[in-house]
This record gives C-alpha cells, sequence and structure tokens, in this order.
C-alpha cells in the first residue's frame, strides 16, 4: 500500500503533474524544469525528488547534466498502469499547452551555468 500512497501523493500537485507532462515530450535538466516552471531550483529538486521516491521519474547524469525522464520501466505494479494512463489527461488544458510550448524552446546550453 506505502508505493500507492506515494504515487498518489506525487500526483497530488499541480506542478509536479506539469513535470510529468513536460517529461513526455523529452528528456529534461532541472535548469529547463526551472525555466518552464518558473520556479526556484530549490522547490523543482523537491518536486524531482517526489517523483523519483514514487518511482514515476528516473535520472540519469549525462556529463555535467542530470537529465530526468519518465521511467517507462515500470517495475512497480502501480506506475506500470499509471503512467500510460497519465499521458491522456488534460490534452487540452492551457497551461500544459503552454508548458509544452516552453519545452520544444528551452535549451539548457544558453541557460544551465555549469
Amino acid at each position: 500500500m506505502q508505493n500507492m500512497i506515494k504515487i498518489f501523493k506525487a500526483l497530488s500537485d499541480s506542478n509536479r503533474i506539469r513535470i510529468l507532462k513536460m517529461l513526455e515530450l523529452r528528456q529534461l535538466c532541472l535548469c529547463e524544469i526551472r525555466e518552464v516552471l518558473n520556479l526556484a531550483n530549490s522547490t523543482v529538486s523537491k518536486h524531482l525528488s517526489i517523483l523519483r521516491e514514487a518511482e514515476l521519474i528516473i535520472d540519469e547524469k549525462e556529463g555535467k547534466w542530470v537529465n530526468f525522464y519518465l521511467n517507462r520501466e515500470h517495475n512497480n505494479e502501480y506506475t506500470r498502469h499509471l503512467v500510460p494512463l497519465i499521458r491522456t489527461w488534460l490534452p487540452a488544458d492551457e497551461t500544459i499547452m503552454e508548458d509544452q510550448k516552453k519545452v520544444k524552446s528551452v535549451d539548457r546550453n544558453k541557460m544551465c551555468n555549469i
């Protein structure tokens, strides 16, 4: 039951839903997510930590960046069912559509100071 509770807690925040919807398009680093959400690094990091703990996302270091992407491995029975379902959520939501436009234009090479 604890795994299910972690997942639903992770899904109970609009910014975390927005992150998941952004990661449907492509992998992103923290600074790209921060740019789209217009939040502080620490806030974005906390959201990412909660999503990672719920096994909804995975991170992978690539050179100077840590890339975040949707967990498509679905080792957890709940994520196996929910991740595909989340992809169908909010197709006409204005905030999600605006985020998706921004994701297409953010460039880590221009904004990340690493």
